[in-house]
């Protein structure tokens, strides 16, 4: 007995031989805890809510820790209590859910703590993805912006279908907009390289930007 005491309670108890008075003593000392720890443990049972934890595994916790603690004390907690102590203490938004769970008619502790483990980890799941990818986080597929304009132009047919406006302009069959297809004949004059230094600049308005790949 006495090497399974505390450091302070050895050295206390060191000269006692007899077990018997050694196990009285102890008592002695020990019996009026529940009577200090009475009155916490019933203050702690009255506010417990589940609404006041983050998880149900703390609630689950703090709920054998007082339960505990009452029947140390003498007191006698039974499943319905801790079911309709459950039940109660949901939170406002979840009224509808409490309700669903009241209907289950779960006799056990046990199996209410179950299903409110499984439903919350399933919850915390389907988060999870949300956050990793919210809805609409997919970028859409880019369009060409000069084929959706030829296309609005000739009216569903393309880019290829000009209606001679493009010809008239110098411009070939797939001739993009801002594109100079007269640079190529200017860059040579007489079968011999143009000097760069000696080109004349383009008129405003027109950038040598090709728009093919969008």
């Amino acid at each position: 007995m006495r090497h399974h005491l505390v450091e302070a309670l050895k050295i206390e108890y060191l000269t006692i031989k007899d077990p018997l008075v050694l196990w009285k003593n102890l008592k002695e000392m020990y019996d009026h805890l529940k009577v200090v720890f009475l009155p916490k443990a019933r203050h702690d049972w009255i506010h417990l809510r589940l609404q006041d934890f983050k998880s149900v595994m703390k609630y689950n916790s703090a709920m054998f820790i007082i339960t505990s603690m009452l029947i140390l004390c003498g007191e006698t907690i039974s499943d319905s209590d801790m079911l309709e102590k459950t039940f109660s203490t949901f939170h406002a938004s979840n009224v509808l859910l409490q309700q669903q769970y009241r209907e289950k008619g779960f006799m056990k502790y046990f199996d209410l703590i179950a299903h409110l483990l499984v439903a919350e980890q399933n919850n915390d799941l389907l988060m999870k993805n949300h956050e990793n990818r919210p809805t609409g986080a997919t970028p859409l597929p880019e369009v060409n912006e000069v084929y959706a304009h030829y296309s609005r132009r000739g009216k569903g047919h393309g880019p290829s279908h000009d209606h001679g406006h493009g010809r008239e302009n110098g411009q070939g069959r797939n001739s993009f907009p801002g594109v100079n297809h007269s640079s190529k004949k200017n860059h040579y004059q007489n079968g011999k390289k143009k000097d760069e230094s000696q080109e004349v600049p383009e008129a405003h308005g027109s950038e040598n930007k090709c728009y093919r790949c969008g």
